[in-house]
This record gives structure tokens, C-alpha cells and sequence, in this order.
């Protein structure tokens, strides 16, 4: 695994005596024969390492941190020279994104010139309100250094300079005031706040003691600062809590001291030496060595290292206890170091281990509010023993399947509630309209509101407004200059509110946005309205009236002879059951294959032909995957097709409760399709709730069903998604004639060996978490009975050539590139 980020010494030695500090003050005290300043000759040599390593793993962006000791020892000038000469051996090969950490205690116009010049982001230490700062951050001589440092912030925050301020890190001492921390920190207007725990090992406790359940100082301590944060509406970043949230919804932990992600960082001294990083300096003298230097060894001789690996095993490299730990997918076990003892080396929880998991809880209850469209479903949205065992067998009854809608219902609030944090007064007008005209809708109708929620594409569209307003290159709304929270996108949140509206058959007047010169209504259809910006919807009695600068419209959904211009949803029917057929919502086109356009009479007529012979074939000869899909199916979205009778589908995890697909050839291919991509939908909403793989893991595996390797999630999906098709084909061999009967045999044979094949894979592969093993272990006993069900001869003979065909020809492809 390439290194991405990299800690460059410039200097060893500090102007300051925190005592606190884990260079100076802790096990490791290497830093004694290091050069004092870095030689111009070795901070080229490190450029061009650096630039090396970046071609041989075609980085896109690297980052360098000029570090110390104290960097600004070094001098201005130097820093200049330093940045000069990294820029021009990196930046032919990929974008250099570089900072500097300081005490700031030196820090002044003539620094802030060349960082400006050289596009240097400037990170400061300072821990809280003058009081917390002074519990260690002093000069040797007891002296306060307080007040130098305010002075250099204040700098950093005039309009001259204040592209280069990157943010504040905070080393936590339960003694200050959390809040006063906080709050002087916040005043401070830094584009980030890091808060640190103390550096401690098992053998070196932290200065308040090991937590416990019962007592975890720290975690007190931090949910004073959260519950703080967020009454103040979340005015800052903060990197804890955000890192927190997101890897709660499935995504990327932002400092190293939280999450799975595998370390890709190392530390190149002033001498040369390339390290791990430096918090491993509390372990014991010379932990972080490698014994390597950049004089003799490229940098990829450093992350090949044993201590290097080590670290990037993500779940299958945490203790025991780690691995079973409800948390461990937001705090990876905490930081590395923290985790050392010395008879076990790091093979341990974090010894802040209580806190973690206390201030990780406490975070993620504040992520869903109490009140407004973001409410807490009230159905708890764990599965049971038994419903997650029916699950990973494959089926999965009205009950487990109902969870798994109410976890989607539960995640779509939080996305709703995370937007809602990022919208602006002023700028987001129409996002904030329609919250207020939902919030309305819930108290009136909630049945309603949940109904446009629960559309599948109503997640794709939050998902993809959240993941644009919290972009780590998006400037951060007034910290920035900028009254925008939010995408143009969210004002989307309009239409959702305006269609649980007229569904509620409420009166309503709302601005909804216009796309393409449509207006879309989820769940419902959309309006030719031309081209216009917004338009405004006046919804009463489960109707609506439209009034634009292109004109005047009035539709009655459902209505016979409606407007020319409304395109309504139409819904696929089999007796009493209907499915949408979306053809219509601008967010669909979130599938592996493109949306196709909306369908005439005739292929819409086409649709609901084949679904009244597949509907009836599930309900017949499919009665265990019926109950699941009755409670979680709610769309099927027509996918465009180029090649004419190829066989293509989709599910996608931000979709729960769509099937994508292309028109197959007849009633029985669209059972088929329903019941394999149904699957992958079913997983996917366990996925959202449970972590069933190591997400470090990063192995490629043979699936027989694709021809391209594949990541084990990747892997997971396929073979569950298998397990329906193995079992369609098991059955419709007994219900098919003559030739047409042999064909199916020969499928189920082939599918049964190669799912079972692929189940030993996951079982196998050492990177299930305990959820995950229990999961897999379920589909080992749905598909090993099938094993022994006869065959004829002739098919299972042609199952096995085909396998061992497709298995030679993967092989071909993929040794020549290993080799």
C-alpha cells in the first residue's frame, strides 16, 4: 500500500517544554542525535523519493507536513527553500498539498509571506483558553506562551492570510473547562478543531487514570464539548465528531486516531530516517524506527515493512476484544499507539478504550433528532438473532425484511438531519422551505411524508447533496466567506415536501425547483413546465396547480384524460400487489447501467405483460423469497439497453427497494432478475447496519460470475445474490419440459458448485468480522443440502466443463499481470 501523506523534520528541537509533548518527553528519545536542522541536500533527496513513490502508484496528490520539533527554528528563509525544493521534485507527478505544524509561539508577517508564496497551510497547537494552554504549554522557563500564539492565530485570520489557515489542535486535559476550551478554540474561527487525547500507553497510563464503564474522564469530558457544539448549530468543524458521523453512515474516518482505514503515512527525519509515526515514540525508546533511510532505501522498501503492515490490516489487525466491540467501525481501535503494553505489544484495545466507545455512543444518539422530519423511527432498528439468521440464509420474512425498510427509514432521517446542519439561512432557502412544509405534512399526515421518503431515489438524492456539502475542498459556509451550505441540488427537498403534500391531500404553497424544464415529484410524475428556474406548486384535495412564467397547470393525479405535459408514475400490477414502474425521477440514473428515458404506451404495456407472468411464478414456486419482497420491493426502473436481447440489472446500495433492468425476454427472466437483484438490495440494507467484512482488506478474489476479480464485499454480494439464482434454477427444473428441463439442471449444477466454492472463499479468507462469519455460515447451510440433490449426469458434466473453462480463462488473464 502506497504512503500518501508524509511528516517531513526540518528541525528536532522545540522552543517550548510541554510536558506533554511525545517527542521530548516520552520513551522514545532518538530525537537527541538527530541534526538539529535538515540539510538542503537530504530534503532533496526526500523530494525525489517522494516523487518516485508517486509515479511507481500513480498518486493523483500527496501531502507533506513540515514538522519538528519546531519547524519555524528553522527560519523563514529555509521553510521557503524547503517548500521550494519538494514543489519542484513533486509537482511534475502529482499535486503537493503542503502544510506546516507549529506552536506558532515564532510565527509572524515574515513567516506568513512565504507560506503564503510557497501555498503552505498552516496548522497550530493550542490548547483551549488561556487557563487549559497553561496546564503545559509553557517556555522552559515557566513562562506563559499564550499570548504570542493568540497573536499569531489573529494573523493567520486577517484577510491576507487567511487561505493559509488550516486549523487548531488541542491536547485534552480533563482538568480545563470543556465548554471554555471549546468555546475560546470556536472564536478563534479555524477552519478545523482537533482534539487529541493524551498521549498513554497500558505501561504509561493517561494523567486521569485507565477508563472504565463506569468512569471513562474522557469521554465526559468530550460530551460536554459535543452537546456544546451542537446547541451552537455545529458552527465549526470538528474533526472527532465528524469523523465519528461519518463513519456511522458508512464513510471515512478524517483523523488517524479513529476508523479502519489503513495508515498511509510515514515520517522522514532530519537525518533521513524514514519512521512510523511519530505517537509511537510513547511505546518505548525506538519504536518507530524502521532502520531504513532514504539515502538508501526507496520509500517503498518502507511501507513493505512488517511495523508499517502492521498497521494496515484494519479489523483483522485489532485485538480480540476490538473485533467484538459494537464501535470498532468508528473507532479502528483508537490510535495505534495507545494500544501498546509491553508483554503484548499492541495487540490490545486502546487504554482509552472505555472513553471511546462512551463518547462514540454519545455522538452517534446525537445524530438523529428527536422532532421533524429527521424523527427517530420508533421501531428499534436492530435485527434480531433470528430475523439476521433468516437473512443470511437467503430468504427473510415480512419481519426481517420490515427492519431492514426501518433502518432505510432511519438512515434517510440522519442524511435529512446532516443536510439540515450544512443549510444556510439565507442562501438555502428552498432546502429550509421544504423541511418546514415536511415537518407540517409529519404532523399532519405522517404516513404521507414516510411514503416519499421511503423512495428509493429520495436516499440517492441526499446522499449525493451530503457528499457535495461536506467535500473536503468545499469551503465550510460562513467559515469561508460564504453563506452556502449546501448543492443547488438540495433545493430538492422542495419537491419531496411538496409531493407528501398533495399526497396528504394538505393545502400547500411552496417554490419548487425546475430541472431541464421539468418539475419532478417523487413518487408521483413530473411536469413540462419549460424553461424556468423554479416554479410554484399549490397543492389542495390531492391535486395540484402549477404556476410558471411559461404558464398555468392543473393536475389531478390518477385523473382520467390528465394534462398533456404531466408524466405520471405508473405502477406495475399483479392482483393486489403494485410496484412503481419509475421511469420518471431525476435521481434514478444511479445504477452500474444508465436510466433509459421514459417509456412509450406500448413498452410500458410491454412491462406490466411480463410482470403478470413473473408476479404469479415468485407467489407460486418461490414462497420463501415472497414475503421479503412484498415488504422491501417498491420500484422497478427501466435501464436503457444498447445490445438487443442482452440480459442486463442493477441494484445500488444508495436505492434500497429498486430493481433496475432492462426488458428481458420474458415473464420467467424478469422472476429471475427481481429475485437475484432483490438480494443484493437485502444485503446492502444489512450492510447499513452491520459491518460483516474488514474494509482493509484489500484482496482481490475470483468470482466466477464476473470476469473482472473482486473485492470480498464484492464477493459477499455475488454469492448471496447466487444463492437466488441457484435456488431458481433448482426449482424451475422440475416445472420445465423436455430439452428446455436438461438446460435448467445444468444451471442449478453449476450454480450450486461455484456459490458453495465461493462461500468456502468468504469462510476462508480470514476477514469476516464475527457478524460476517455467522452471515456466511447461514449461507453455508441454505447451499450445502442443494449439494446432494441428483442431477443428471449430462448436466452436471457440462457444469463442471464450464467452470473449469471460465476458471482457465480468468487464470490467463490474470497471472501474465501478476507475473
Amino acid at each position: 500500500m502506497p504512503f500518501r501523506q508524509f511528516v517531513l523534520k526540518v528541525h528536532s528541537r522545540c522552543d517550548l517544554a510541554c510536558d506533554h509533548c511525545y517527542v521530548y518527553e516520552h520513551a522514545d528519545q532518538s530525537w537527541r542525535a538527530r541534526p538539529k536542522v535538515i540539510a538542503a541536500d537530504t530534503v532533496a533527496l526526500a523530494g525525489d523519493r517522494i516523487a518516485e513513490h508517486a509515479r511507481q502508484h500513480q498518486l493523483r496528490e500527496v501531502r507533506v507536513v513540515l514538522h519538528g520539533g519546531e519547524p519555524l527554528l528553522a527560519g523563514a528563509r529555509k521553510l521557503g527553500e524547503i517548500a521550494g525544493a519538494l514543489r519542484a521534485a513533486i509537482e511534475p507527478d502529482c499535486s503537493l498539498d503542503l502544510r506546516i505544524h507549529t506552536n506558532a509561539v515564532r510565527l509572524n508577517a515574515e513567516f506568513c509571506e512565504v507560506f503564503a508564496a510557497e501555498r503552505i497551510k498552516v496548522g497550530v497547537s493550542l490548547d483551549g483558553d488561556q487557563a487549559a494552554n497553561d496546564l503545559h504549554r509553557l517556555f522552559a522557563t515557566g513562562r506563559s506562551s499564550y499570548r504570542q500564539v493568540i497573536a499569531a492565530i489573529e494573523l493567520l485570520r486577517t484577510d491576507r492570510y487567511r487561505d493559509i489557515y488550516a486549523g487548531l489542535l488541542c491536547t485534552i486535559d480533563v482538568r480545563s473547562d470543556p465548554v471554555a476550551v471549546y468555546r475560546a478554540l470556536a472564536a478563534l474561527d479555524p477552519p478545523d478543531i482537533d482534539f487529541l487525547l493524551p498521549h498513554a500507553t497500558w505501561d504509561a497510563p493517561p494523567p486521569a487514570g485507565i477508563s472504565t464503564r463506569a468512569r471513562a474522564p474522557y469521554a465526559d469530558w468530550l460530551a460536554a464539548v459535543y452537546d456544546a457544539w451542537a446547541a451552537d448549530g455545529k458552527p465549526v468543524s470538528i474533526r472527532m465528531f465528524d469523523s465519528i458521523a461519518a463513519t456511522t453512515l458508512g464513510g471515512v474516518s478524517r483523523t488517524e486516531s479513529l476508523g479502519l482505514a489503513a495508515s498511509d503515512l510515514a515520517v522522514i527525519e532530519t537525518d533521513g530516517e524514514i519512521e512510523q509515526a511519530d505517537s509511537i515514540k510513547v511505546a518505548y525508546d525506538g519504536a518507530p524506527a524502521t532502520g531504513l533511510n532514504i539515502a538508501t532505501h526507496p520509500l517503498d522498501a518502507a511501507a513493505a515493512h512488517p511495523a508499517i503492515q502492521a498497521r494496515q490490516h484494519g479489523l483483522a489487525g485489532l485485538s480480540a476484544v476490538c473485533r467484538r466491540c459494537p464501535v470498532v467501525t468508528s473507532c479502528g481501535g483508537g490510535l495505534y499507539a495507545h494500544r501498546y503494553k509491553a508483554d503484548t505489544g499492541f495487540d490490545n484495545p486502546s487504554v482509552f478504550c472505555s472513553d471511546l466507545e462512551k463518547i462514540i455512543t454519545h455522538v452517534r444518539s446525537g445524530l438523529r433528532p428527536a422532532t421533524g422530519p429527521a424523527a427517530r423511527p420508533r421501531t428499534a432498528l436492530r435485527l434480531s438473532g433470528e430475523q439476521f439468521d433468516a437473512l443470511a440464509a437467503g430468504y427473510g420474512d415480512t419481519a426481517s425484511v420490515g427492519q431492514l425498510v426501518n433502518g432505510q427509514r432511519s438512515r434517510q432521517r440522519t442524511l435529512l438531519a446532516l443536510l439540515r446542519e450544512q443549510a444556510d439561512a439565507d442562501h438555502d432557502r428552498a432546502f429550509n422551505a421544504g423541511w418546514e412544509l415536511a415537518a407540517q405534512v409529519e404532523q399532519r399526515q405522517a404516513a404521507a411524508l414516510a411514503r416519499v421518503l421511503a423512495h428509493p431515489y429520495v436516499r440517492a438524492w441526499a446522499e449525493k447533496c451530503l457528499r457535495a456539502a461536506t467535500a473536503p475542498d468545499r469551503p465550510r459556509g460562513a467559515l469561508a466567506g460564504q453563506g452556502a451550505g449546501l448543492p443547488a441540488e438540495a433545493a430538492h427537498l422542495a419537491a419531496i415536501a411538496a409531493a407528501a403534500a398533495i399526497r396528504a391531500g394538505m393545502r400547500a404553497d411552496i417554490d419548487v425547483p425546475v430541472t431541464d424544464g421539468y418539475l419532478y415529484l417523487p413518487t408521483l410524475g413530473r411536469l413540462r413546465v419549460g424553461p424556468e428556474s423554479t416554479a410554484t406548486l399549490t397543492a389542495a384535495d390531492g391535486g395540484f396547480e402549477v404556476r410558471a412564467h411559461s404558464g398555468k397547470w392543473h393536475v389531478q393525479p390518477g385523473e382520467a384524460g390528465p394534462d398533456p405535459d404531466w408524466e405520471q408514475v405508473r405502477e406495475l400490477r399483479s392482483g393486489q400487489f403494485t410496484v412503481l414502474l419509475e421511469d420518471t425521477d431525476q435521481y434514478r440514473d444511479c445504477h452500474e447501467w444508465p436510466a433509459a428515458p421514459r417509456l412509450s404506451e406500448r413498452e410500458a404495456g410491454d412491462w406490466q405483460d411480463q410482470f403478470a407472468v413473473a408476479w404469479p411464478l415468485i407467489e407460486r414456486s418461490f414462497p420463501g423469497y415472497l414475503p421479503g419482497l412484498t415488504a422491501g420491493l417498491s420500484a422497478v426502473m427501466p435501464l436503457a439497453n444498447d445490445v438487443p436481447g442482452r440480459e442486463i440489472s442493477a441494484a445500488a446500495r444508495q436505492a434500497f427497494g429498486a430493481v433496475g433492468a432492462a426488458l428481458p425476454a420474458d415473464g420467467s427472466d424478469l422472476a429471475l432478475l427481481l429475485l437475484h437483484e432483490f438480494q443484493h438490495g437485502k444485503l446492502y440494507a444489512v450492510l447499513d447496519l452491520f459491518d460483516l467484512c474488514d474494509p482493509a482488506d484489500s484482496r482481490l478474489y475470483y468470482a466466477p460470475w464476473r470476469e473482472d476479480p473482486r473485492p470480498l464485499e464484492a464477493l459477499l454480494q455475488g454469492t448471496y445474490a447466487h444463492l437466488a439464482v441457484t435456488d431458481f434454477w433448482r426449482v424451475r427444473r422440475h416445472e420445465l419440459p423436455g430439452a428446455v428441463a436438461l438446460a435448467a439442471a445444468e444451471r442449478f449444477a453449476r450454480w450450486r458448485m461455484l456459490t458453495a466454492e465461493a462461500v468456502e472463499a468468504l469462510a476462508g479468507s480470514g476477514a469476516l468480522t464475527p457478524s460476517g462469519t455467522r452471515f456466511v455460515d447461514g449461507m453455508r447451510a441454505t447451499v450445502e443440502p442443494w449439494l446432494g440433490e441428483p442431477v443428471p449426469g449430462a448436466a452436471a458434466a457440462a457444469a463442471r466443463r464450464w467452470a473449469a473453462e471460465r476458471l482457465a480463462a480468468w487464470r490467463d488473464r490474470e497471472e501474465p499481470e501478476r507475473r
